[in-house]
């Protein structure tokens, strides 16, 4: 079958270490299935890998992905869960939790293997492509708001940086739920985009009308200090990622004098990527999509989320599709 998959790592270059090629089909095992891949969606988690992040040389090659949306051996439509081993299911009970793409192989490929327990069922009048863009993305933006940062309607949130997936996601769902949601972005058209999706968009640092009930936090040091003082006493800041690194100022005199939580978030259940599915398709919210690429044009899909230009998820359909 054909894949995308990393050969070599590069920091600065990642994409000098993607190729696009010939692989072995996934080997049946007991209590796993192999699903026909129709549509899949980029990450940050595929660029940290071609950057040697979570990878080792010796796992070299390895097939990118970690989304996926596509039909199994007996013919039902799926959204693939990529966290294995979270609770047993189709692994040994002593093997640690990874997604797929760190030690089993990814979804950017025409066929994937997962644990039959992590196949969610799709809705009949869900495409494949809006499918493939809720595992990863919009599952962590969902543990964000619901489990992390627990918010309810009537509750406010800030999300840092417009743009990304998360990011997106979270726009999404916040204003769905009827949570009042503020956004920052450097750039007036994310700024304009965000607002389009129901949102308030601010410029990054600037002053909330009031402090939120909890802050969503991808960013990291650009944006830190901000979201510390953007929360109410007794708030939360729901962080899932650092794309510009960890924050050299802590903020711990704020945190505990305001008696801030900050809670880690990464990925979500399988039961929370079934209600996302379900609330998704029942709300018929609206989930945005960059761009749509072939799985020859992955370097052009992975390029365009290195350019940072991008709005909503990009998507990878299968010719298969």
């Amino acid at each position: 079958m054909r894949a995308g998959i990393v050969t070599s790592f590069n920091s600065e270059s990642p994409l000098d270490g993607l190729k696009v090629a010939e692989v072995a089909d996934p080997t049946a095992r007991e209590n796993w299935s192999t699903v026909t891949v129709k549509a899949a969606s980029i990450n940050h988690h595929d660029v940290w890998s071609l950057k040697g992040v979570g990878l080792r040389e010796s796992q070299l090659p390895m097939v990118l992905g970690t989304d996926a949306a596509g039909i199994t051996e007996d013919g039902r439509r799926v959204v693939v869960h990529s966290v294995i081993g979270a609770d047993g299911h189709g692994v040994g009970p002593t093997e640690r939790r990874t997604m797929l793409s760190e030690y089993y192989p990814g979804t950017i490929a025409e066929k994937v293997a997962v644990p039959t327990a992590n196949l969610i069922p799709m809705p009949d009048d869900m495409s494949f492509e809006v499918a493939a863009t809720l595992p990863t993305a919009w599952l962590t933006a969902y543990a964000l708001l619901f489990n992390g940062a627990q918010l309810r309607p009537g509750d406010s949130v800030l999300i840092q940086g417009a743009g990304g997936g998360v990011a997106t996601a979270a726009i999404r769902l916040a204003v769905a739920s009827g949570v009042t949601t503020f956004v920052t972005s450097r750039s007036e058209a994310k700024r304009a985009a965000a607002e389009a999706l129901g949102a308030t968009a601010i410029e990054p640092g600037a002053r909330l009308p009031y402090r939120v009930d909890a802050v969503i936090e991808t960013v990291g040091a650009a944006t830190w200090s901000h979201s510390a003082s953007s929360v109410r006493p007794g708030g939360i800041i729901a962080v899932a990622g650092a794309t510009t690194g960890d924050p050299t100022r802590a903020e711990l005199s704020r945190i505990f004098f305001q008696e801030l939580r900050v809670q880690g978030v990464t990925m979500g259940s399988r039961e929370d990527l079934r209600a996302l599915v379900n609330f998704v398709q029942s709300r018929k919210i609206d989930v945005p999509i960059d761009s749509v690429y072939s799985l020859d044009e992955l370097p052009d899909a992975v390029g365009r989320m290195l350019s940072g230009d991008h709005f909503g998820k990009i998507v990878i359909r299968m010719d298969n599709a």
